[in-house]
């Protein structure tokens, strides 16, 4: 806490009418502007500077360097950011290393991070994202409980994961149910070899989800006042 609290003061005072000024060049759409200004107060370790540059990188706004480039600036930035403790930050790096952006694709490196946004700085993306790779063994001992309580744990950090958790649970309980049932007399019959059914499950379920959203979605509009 005391550490974070000296970084809060070291970062006020002329840096943030710097960052500010970052920030207009912005949004006047000059992005080029804006980027060379952030940088500048990234490379003296300002963290909100190291974020906004990558994510200047990251969304495509800066064009002027060659894609790899752009992909292995952003994750130096993104690593900075994160060794100060910003887990949206450390969250990008599990994702960089997942997708192979910037660096070799690493599924163990993708959880590693991930695990550290969500057992140190409790972030609810990196929750689900590590119950998304236990489900489906991703890097990650495939693990159906552990991504159960991986959903669960995300739906109760941040109300804005109920929704995705929610999903994710009935797709997983859905998973298990069919792979449970699969040596039962209807199971070889649909669910067995190439099943069409089995290998689009996922698909089916998804339909079927949204379907039933879209019901709910409907029922509760608005009335007409009588």
């Amino acid at each position: 806490m005391d550490e974070q609290l000296f970084k809060n003061v070291c970062e006020r005072g002329q840096w943030g009418a710097r960052l500010m000024a970052a920030h207009g060049a912005w949004r006047a759409r000059d992005a080029l502007s804006s980027f060379h200004q952030y940088l500048a107060l990234a490379e003296q370790g300002y963290e909100a500077a190291q974020t906004n540059a990558a994510y200047l990188l990251d969304n495509g706004e800066v064009t002027h360097f060659p894609e790899p480039e752009r992909w292995r600036r952003a994750l130096q930035l993104w690593s900075r950011a994160a060794a100060q403790g910003y887990s949206p930050a450390r969250v990008k790096l599990g994702d960089y290393h997942y997708y192979g952006l910037g660096t070799v694709a690493d599924l163990e490196a993708a959880a590693h991070h991930y695990r550290i946004a969500s057992e140190q700085q409790h972030n609810a993306q990196a929750t689900f994202n590590l119950g998304y790779m236990h489900s489906l063994g991703l890097g990650l001992t495939r693990d159906l409980h552990l991504a159960k309580r991986c959903f669960d744990l995300a739906a109760d950090t941040a109300p804005d994961a109920r929704l995705p958790s929610a999903l994710a649970l009935a797709a997983l309980g859905t998973a298990t149910t069919l792979y449970s049932a699969h040596k039962s007399p209807l199971g070889v019959m649909f669910l067995s070899g190439d099943s069409l059914f089995l290998s689009n499950w996922d698909l089916y379920l998804i339909t079927a989800l949204l379907g039933a959203l879209g019901v709910v979605v409907y029922l509760r509009r608005p009335q007409p006042a009588q």
